[in-house]
């Protein structure tokens, strides 16, 4: 059985420049995005596909200061508690009800749930992000090594694009990060069959897609390469038949979660 139920996830909200999104925008505009993550069940899988921010780095404030003091960059949460506790309750769903976890990159927004599910599930990521996120020049890169250092993590790390579970697979797609991947879930025809292509960070907009304009924020690599990721991830949405979605719009990413809310919430 190929997945059943998708049912976007927000866990809180980065207000940023938009040129970390859009490569050499200079229209000084702010943006305020939605950090996602999506749960995906799949037969008698639960997948949560990437895990949010990690609260105690924002609850204290000298690790606050360390970890989220560039004033350019503020992070807010949607309320007191665990974000990603939260959102799986009103899924139906607990944290403890996942049988496995995908992310797509190590970014703080990303990764910084992995706290939530070390020792308990697989933890799917490509072994260049891991490789790259444990080296001496994460940190600066706002990858922290304090969201995913942890030896009870049950790592499943590929290289290239894999199957995760059935009807989602990891497309590697690496620029905005060197191991990042995106996902391709693919619905049961049962439930009327289709599916999505999350994009999360290798397209942040959809300006992003379609203007197949280079993202701004990027690591080892030249815009050029991001855009060459881009378009291969709308072939591949073409070819598959599956919705493309960016990772990070503040308009997209709440209209489809009210879309998939009402269909599958």
């Amino acid at each position: 059985m190929l997945a059943h139920r998708v049912l976007p996830l927000t866990l809180g909200w980065v207000e940023l420049p938009r040129s970390v999104s859009v490569e050499g925008d200079r229209s000084g505009a702010r943006l305020c995005e939605p950090i996602p993550a999506v749960l995906v069940e799949a037969g008698d899988e639960v997948v949560l596909l990437d895990t949010g921010v990690n609260t105690a780095l924002l609850a204290d404030a000298a690790l606050r200061r360390r970890f989220h003091g560039d004033p350019g960059v503020v992070v807010s949460l949607p309320g007191a508690g665990e974000p990603l506790e939260a959102a799986m309750a009103g899924t139906g769903r607990s944290l403890g009800e996942v049988t496995a976890v995908a992310v797509s990159h190590l970014h703080y927004d990303h990764a910084g749930g992995l706290r939530h599910v070390a020792g308990r599930v697989p933890v799917h990521a490509q072994a260049a992000e891991v490789a790259f996120g444990l080296g001496s020049e994460a940190e600066a890169h706002g990858i922290y090594r304090i969201d995913f250092d942890d030896p009870a993590i049950d790592w499943r790390l590929a290289e290239g694009d894999v199957e995760i579970a059935p009807g989602i697979v990891a497309l590697a797609t690496p620029g905005h990060t060197p191991g990042h991947q995106s996902f391709a879930v693919t619905l049961d025809p049962a439930v009327g069959g289709g599916g999505f292509l999350f994009a999360f960070d290798a397209a942040d907009l959809t300006a992003n897609l379609d203007g197949e304009l280079a993202i701004g924020e990027r690591i080892g690599c030249s815009a050029k390469e991001t855009v060459d990721q881009i378009v291969r991830l709308k072939a591949a949405a073409a070819a598959s038949g599956l919705r493309l979605v960016p990772g990070h719009d503040p308009e997209v990413w709440p209209a489809l979660a009210d879309e998939l809310w009402g269909r599958f919430g």
